[in-house]
Parts: C-alpha cells; sequence; structure tokens
C-alpha cells in the first residue's frame, strides 16, 4: 500500500506543479501603464511689470522651480508631456490618494490651477492665504489640503521666502484651465489619474 501511495503522489505531484505554474498570479497593477513623469520644468516667467519687488518675484521663480511646483501643477506633466503654454495651470490628470491595491476607486485630487486666473486659478486670493496655503495647506475656504500636496514639508518655509512665492504666482500671465473636480474614495473617476506611493511588504 505505501508503494501505490508514493506512486500516485509522484504522479499527482509534478502535475499539480505543473498547472500551478501554468497560471499567471493575480497583479492588481495589471490596469495601469507605467509612465515617466516630468520631474524638471522651467519656471514661467512673470509679467515684465507687477505690483511687487523685482527681487522677491525672482526670488519667488526661484523657489517654485527648485521645489518642483509644476511637476504636479502643469498639465501634462504627471504623464511626461508638459503642455508648455499650461505651466502652472493645473493638471487634468490626477494623483491618486488611495492604495490601488485595496481601493478599486481611489480618492483622487487634480492639481490645481497656479496662475490668477479670476475663474479657475488663485487670482481672487490674497497675498496672505496664499502663503497660509504654502506653509500650512489650508485654501482661501479655510478647507485643509490633502498631504498630496506636500505642504507638511513645506511647514518651514519662512514668512520671507513665502511671500516671495505668493507674489512669484501672482505676476505669472492668467491662463485659464479648469482642472477636474477632486474624486472622493469609492467613486468612480471621470478623467485619468496616476498613483504615488511606497508600499512595504508585511513579511
Amino acid at each position: 500500500m505505501p508503494k501505490i501511495t508514493i506512486s500516485l503522489l509522484s504522479i499527482a505531484l509534478p502535475i499539480v506543479l505543473l498547472l500551478t505554474g501554468c497560471a499567471r498570479a493575480w497583479n492588481p497593477m495589471d490596469d495601469y501603464v507605467q509612465l515617466t513623469p516630468s520631474t524638471i520644468l522651467e519656471s514661467p516667467e512673470p509679467r515684465a511689470s507687477t505690483n511687487y519687488p523685482e527681487e522677491s518675484v525672482q526670488r519667488g521663480q526661484y523657489l517654485v522651480g527648485l521645489l518642483g511646483c509644476g511637476s504636479c501643477h502643469t498639465n501634462g506633466a504627471l504623464v511626461g508631456l508638459p503642455n508648455q503654454s499650461q505651466l502652472l495651470a493645473g493638471s487634468n490628470t490626477g494623483i491618486a490618494y488611495s492604495n490601488p491595491l485595496v481601493e478599486a476607486n481611489p480618492g483622487i485630487v487634480y492639481p490645481s490651477n497656479l496662475t490668477p486666473d479670476m475663474e479657475t486659478g488663485i487670482g481672487s486670493w490674497t497675498l496672505p492665504q496664499i502663503v497660509v496655503m504654502i506653509q500650512a495647506g489650508i485654501d482661501n475656504h479655510g478647507s485643509r489640503a490633502l498631504p498630496v500636496m506636500p505642504w507638511p514639508s513645506y511647514a518651514n518655509i519662512n514668512d520671507e521666502d513665502a511671500n516671495a512665492i505668493a507674489m512669484y504666482l501672482m505676476s505669472l500671465s492668467p491662463v485659464t484651465h479648469q482642472v477636474p473636480e477632486n474624486v472622493a474614495p469609492g467613486q468612480r473617476a471621470t478623467s485619468p489619474y496616476i498613483h504615488f506611493g511606497v508600499y512595504q511588504s508585511r513579511e
């Protein structure tokens, strides 16, 4: 009897291993394609004549480039195809902030228009409101931005530099560009989005 059992196992085991090897493992990222975002973008030139000190505006332009604001807030940059006519004017591609391995319909933030357009940008904001958004992530309506906007990393930007960034942004030529509405977790997005995140295995 033991010989029969061993013989059956010797036949069955290779078949099981063969079938297991042929079966394709489930990959939750199958529905996604890997992209190379544009991370180095020139900050657009401010208008020639503004109400702000030229030195502060130039400082703000330098800081916006250093912080990489355009890599999210420029249409097409997140997918590697930045639209040069929409530098800092917001993105039609959003950034998901839910784990793609868990959430089928993640929450999504669409980077906003940072130009001083009155309808679609920050044209109605005051300099202090922009400074508060940079340093504390609180918008002009008193709402806290999600950390997708890396305001926790900007909390230590001093007032002088934050004001320089605000002056620079308000010195840009307005660009009319309405980005899609943000999407709450569980809702289905109608505009494209990408995933950022670092996930560690439990083992």
